[in-house]
């Protein structure tokens, strides 16, 4: 089956192909040594931090630190191997995308709690955020239920063969 037959796998690609540009041009930049950081990177992350004022990016608390270390750590890896393993259809796909989906709701639902709570941000500018948070969120709750689906069903179908199995003995 191809992945153009598969519609919940190519929107994990689509997202994945997406996600790694963004990782590396917005999330990770602060990551990168000022020698090798190039130009256009941090011209990003100005218009980005300058448009929707997100405090994750301008005055991080410690813990979003962490985050990014984890994006960095796990989400890039991840990501890169998701592209060809949903391209391929790799059967260890939904409980690597079953990991990723927690991981990331968890992330980012501490990011939603957060911004909400910021008593200086008007509603329209936690709206604004809200419109890049919020999908981020529901993909990953999607994504979440959709593989823990598919693992549930490869379960089922194992001890369906198992039960019929011993019945034949």
């Amino acid at each position: 089956m191809t992945i153009f037959s598969r519609k919940r796998d190519l929107l994990y690609l689509t997202f994945f192909i997406i996600h790694i540009p963004v990782m590396f041009c917005v999330d990770l930049a602060p990551i990168y040594p000022a020698s090798i950081k190039p130009q256009f990177i941090s011209d990003i992350r100005t218009f980005y931090i300058d448009t929707y004022h997100d405090r994750f990016f301008s005055n991080p608390p410690a813990w979003f630190n962490l985050y990014l270390g984890m994006e960095l750590l796990y989400h890039t890896p991840l990501s890169v191997w998701a592209i060809g393993a949903l391209l391929r259809d790799d059967p260890k796909i939904p409980i690597h995308l079953l990991m990723f989906a927690v991981q990331t709701a968890l992330t980012t639902s501490t990011c939603i709690a957060e911004y909400l709570s910021w008593e200086d941000f008007s509603a329209a500018e936690k709206m604004e955020l809200g419109k890049l948070y919020v999908p981020y969120l529901a993909l990953s709750v999607f994504m979440g239920v959709d593989m823990y689906a598919r693992l549930a069903g490869y379960v089922d179908r194992r001890q369906g063969v198992q039960l019929s199995q011993k019945k034949s003995l």
